[in-house]
């Protein structure tokens, strides 16, 4: 297989001074319900982009959108600059990798690679050399004569996936495409779709409603609620620098303490809680602005111990924040144990530990009192 002939052509390339994709105050309204609410997002060439929320977001919708299957009611969609909300489907550069993968159960594995490369009116010749490099890429070689009943979960993905691809579109579309997945087949297969987007350097933009997933794949994560998108930023951004408590309390565990700003100096803020005392917090990088704000903290940023960290360790100087409690509930998971613990105020927090020796010597145990402390740069301020 020739590499560079999967690259993309050199007139294709996104100019460099705009995005592959802009989606620019898109709406889109189903009666008096509105799908997608003046949404607007760029996305660059060679990037895999993720579009993540809860179930009825709004993300498969704009999904669509992008494909042509939907149009939007306001707002434009510009892929290299060229608007192209009112071109039909198969007139644009875009190809779109579906949920049950759409696969057609009476033709071949090569036949099914092959019929939208037949449907282009692309040469016979051409058309073989393709579903040989897709055959290839996608390493279902040996299986080209086989129906897709004749095929297992995965090796139907990458069927679905070799089809998408064939055509060399300028951006690929995924709708939850390892859903069907089982948990290990879906991580390894994770993996093989971030290499193989690398290789073709080409954009794709996967839907999912799994936090770990689009953590695992993308680039940047863009994060939608009700129509919106909240936040878009890379996986690290979005997990330790969320710009909202929906956010924070979507991606991930994380524990909230509301209260009120006292002070502010020397980059760290006094905060007054009502479940957790007076929390130091070290200074965001956003000004806050409101009085009434919260703190969150991530599981495993708060640490347990009998008696908190011992005098004159060098964690000491920094942990302020020392609260006190009863362990309630303990779980094994393997790599970590994850703790609740339910403080004097009748708050309930929640600690991962990472297991780091065979041995429980470090572990604690249900009505043990622990002290459960945190330093100002573990917390996260955010206004309410």
């Amino acid at each position: 297989m020739a590499e560079e002939s999967l690259q993309p052509e050199p007139q294709q390339e996104a100019a460099a001074d705009r995005p592959l994709l802009r989606i620019d105050a898109v709406v889109k309204k189903f009666g008096v319900f509105t799908a997608v609410d003046r949404l607007s997002l760029d996305i660059c060439a060679g990037e895999f982009f993720a579009l993540l929320g809860p179930s009825g977001c709004g993300k498969t919708t704009l999904l669509r959108m992008l494909a042509g299957f939907e149009t939007p009611d306001e707002g434009r969609i510009l892929l290299d600059g060229k608007d192209i909300a009112q071109v039909l489907p198969h007139q644009r550069p875009i190809n779109m990798m579906f949920q049950n993968y759409a696969l057609f159960p009476h033709l071949s594995v090569r036949d099914n690679i092959a019929f939208g490369l037949k449907r282009a009116g692309m040469a016979r010749a051409e058309i073989d050399g393709r579903v040989a490099e897709m055959v290839a890429l996608v390493r279902l070689e040996g299986l080209e004569k086989r129906k897709p009943d004749q095929l297992s979960g995965g090796q139907k993905q990458r069927v679905a996936l070799a089809r998408s691809l064939a055509r060399r579109p300028r951006l690929l579309l995924l709708d939850e495409p390892l859903a069907a997945l089982d948990k290990k087949l879906r991580e390894s297969t994770q993996l093989e779709l971030v290499e193989l987007q690398r290789r073709l350097g080409m954009t794709f933009v996967i839907v999912t409603h799994d936090q770990e997933e689009a953590m695992a794949v993308a680039d940047r994560i863009g994060v939608m609620d009700a129509g919106r998108l909240e936040q878009a930023a890379t996986p690290r951004q979005l997990y330790e620098e969320p710009a909202s408590r929906w956010v924070a309390e979507f991606v991930g565990d994380v524990n909230i303490f509301e209260g009120q700003l006292l002070s502010q100096d020397a980059g760290r803020l006094m905060i007054a809680t009502k479940d957790a005392g007076t929390i130091a917090a070290a200074e965001p990088r956003r000004p806050v602005t409101k009085s009434g704000v919260c703190v969150a903290i991530r599981p495993e940023k708060i640490k347990l111990s009998r008696r908190g960290p011992a005098s004159g360790d060098a964690a000491s100087a920094q942990a302020i924040n020392r609260l006190e409690g009863v362990v309630t509930d303990v779980s094994y998971l393997g790599g970590v144990t994850s703790y609740k613990v339910k403080l004097d105020s009748g708050a309930v927090v929640r600690s991962s530990m990472a297991n780091t020796a065979r041995i429980d010597i470090d572990a604690y145990h249900a009505c043990q009192r622990v002290v459960a402390w945190f330093t100002p740069d573990d917390c996260v301020v955010l206004e309410r």
